[in-house]
């Protein structure tokens, strides 16, 4: 098992719409379901909910079949609030398609949303 949760979750959900599968189950931790969170508001992915097993949990993931992909930033580079196009550009296939996904002194959050607060934070992954 992988010790990084944050990539792991982004490669299981590519690998699993790659399989055409209906949902997976993965860990569960509150970093996890902020980034579900973000994931299921831009659409990626349905409903989620939190299956308690004695030893940590995990979350049972529908998927809609809407990711083509999806990827872990790895080193989890820091990024100033001006800088977001420079990264779209790099992990992104084109302008308005996709989301990188940031964590921020405010949350979780997509990098649109990052935006137009006026704020900065680490690139975790990102889905298109």
């Amino acid at each position: 098992m992988s010790k990084d949760l944050v990539s792991g979750l982004f490669t299981t959900l590519y690998n699993n719409e790659l399989a055409r599968n209906r949902e997976c189950i993965y860990p569960a931790s509150k970093l996890l379901a902020d980034i579900l969170k973000v994931l299921q508001k831009n659409g990626y992915i349905g409903a989620f909910e939190y299956i308690e097993d004695g030893r940590g949990g995990k979350f049972r993931i529908q998927l809609l079949g809407r990711i083509n992909k999806s990827a872990p930033i790895r080193p989890r580079y820091s990024v100033k609030k001006d800088e977001f196009e420079k990264w779209e550009r790099i992990y992104l296939p084109s302008k308005d398609v996709g989301i990188l996904v940031v964590s921020t002194s405010k949350g979780v959050m997509s990098h649109h949303e990052a935006k137009k607060l006026g704020i900065g934070g680490k690139l975790l992954g990102y889905v298109y």
